[in-house]
C-alpha cells in the first residue's frame, strides 16, 4: 500500500487528538491517586461538569471526586476507545471508560462502565475540558476478594497519594 504525502494539517491534527487523550488519561490519573490539582488542571476555569446528580465546576467537582472516592480503599480507572472530533481550536468526544472502586469499609466491589461525553477548547496553545459528562451504561457490585495480598505479601501495592511508585519511576 502506497501512502500518499504527509501534510501539515495531518500532522497537527494527531498532535492535537495525542493532546487531548493526554486530559483522559491525567484526569484518571487523578482520581486514583485521590491528587485533586491532577484533577482539576485538565479543566478550564470556566468548565462545567455533569456527573448525575452532581453538576459543578472544575473545583467543585474535584472537591466531590475526593471525598466520594475517598470512601473506597482503592480505585483504578481504565480508558478504552476514545473518539475525537476536532473543529480547529475546538474539539467534542467520546470517551469510554471502565472504573473498579473497593469500598473501604464495607466489603464490596463495585464496577463502573461509561462513557464521557466531552468538549474542549485550545486556549493559550493547550487542550483543555470545557465540559464533562458522565454516561453510565453498566454497573455491578460484589463482595471483596482480599486473600490475594494475604496470600502475596511481598506484592508491590499502589497507594492512593504521592507516595505511590509512580510518582517515583526512577526507584522501580
Amino acid at each position: 500500500m502506497r501512502l500518499g504525502p504527509v501534510r501539515e494539517q495531518d500532522v497537527r491534527n494527531l498532535i492535537d487528538e495525542r493532546d487531548l487523550r493526554a486530559l483522559s488519561a491525567t484526569y484518571m490519573r487523578g482520581l486514583d491517586r485521590l491528587d485533586p490539582a491532577l484533577l482539576h488542571s485538565v479543566f478550564a476555569d470556566d468548565a462545567t461538569t455533569h456527573y448525575g446528580a452532581f453538576t459543578g465546576g472544575p473545583g467543585e467537582m474535584a472537591e466531590m471526586a475526593m471525598k466520594t472516592l475517598g470512601a473506597y480503599r482503592t480505585t483504578q480507572h481504565f480508558l478504552g476507545q476514545i473518539n475525537i472530533a476536532l473543529d480547529e481550536d475546538s474539539a467534542t468526544g467520546e470517551v469510554y471508560f471502565q472504573a473498579f472502586h473497593q469500598h473501604a469499609t464495607e466489603d464490596f466491589d463495585r464496577f463502573i462502565c461509561g462513557r464521557y461525553v466531552d468538549r474542549y477548547a485550545r486556549r493559550d496553545g493547550r487542550w483543555l475540558i470545557t465540559h464533562r459528562t458522565e454516561v453510565v451504561d453498566w454497573t455491578r457490585t460484589e463482595p471483596t476478594a482480599e486473600s490475594y495480598f494475604t496470600a502475596r505479601p511481598l506484592t508491590v501495592r499502589g497507594a492512593r497519594d504521592e507516595s505511590d511508585l509512580s510518582y517515583r519511576p526512577h526507584e522501580a
